[in-house]
């Protein structure tokens, strides 16, 4: 069972990442993000090494989210990792806070530990929209992506630690209200 460490949105805000999860199903073999029965997120890392255990991770993350608050981020673009099979995803705006705990949990974690797609150096901050394009339908999912002309805001709000499968909470944490 793989262990992940997590910022996501319970946020009403999450309805529009959620919005386009529905789209993104039309592609699908089968819609995989509603499936997961969890809420749009970023993973920082992810786990497969009995070394890391949920309280190492948990507490890895605690720490680099200490004194921080809710963090409000903007997508403009849609991507996709060619796969197979192709995933779909929300390009967020470039934040320095989410570079920082990342560096901060590969800091405290060796990422030799680390699935290598989590790793400093191939990190890539995604919101996922869909992990299971269909080949027949790769194209058309493409095309999407490249005529997604929104903009989109989401709140995330809880840090968490998770194992899977099936997604199950670990802990979990509400960050404050960030005061301007």
């Amino acid at each position: 069972m793989a262990l992940a460490i997590n910022i996501r949105s319970d946020d009403p805000s999450a309805k529009q990442i959620e919005a386009l999860w529905d789209e993104v199903a039309a592609f699908e073999s089968q819609p995989s993000m509603r499936a997961l029965a969890y809420r749009p997120h970023f993973t920082f890392a992810i786990y497969d090494a009995p070394e890391v255990t949920a309280e190492i991770a948990w507490e890895t993350m605690l720490r680099a989210v200490e004194g921080e608050g809710q963090l409000l981020v903007a997508f403009k673009r849609i991507r996709w990792f060619a796969g197979p099979p192709l995933v779909l995803w929300a390009e967020p705006e470039f934040d320095d806070t989410l570079v920082r705990w990342h560096a901060s949990i590969s800091a405290a974690i060796d990422p030799a530990f680390c699935r290598p797609h989590y790793r400093p150096g191939n990190w890539r901050p995604h919101c996922t929209l869909g992990t299971q394009t269909a080949d027949a339908k790769r194209d058309d999912a493409i095309a999407f992506a490249q005529s997604f002309n929104g903009s989109i805001s989401v709140m995330f709000d809880v840090v968490d630690c998770v194992s899977f499968p099936p997604v199950r909470v670990v802990a979990e944490q509400r960050l404050p209200v960030r005061v301007p």
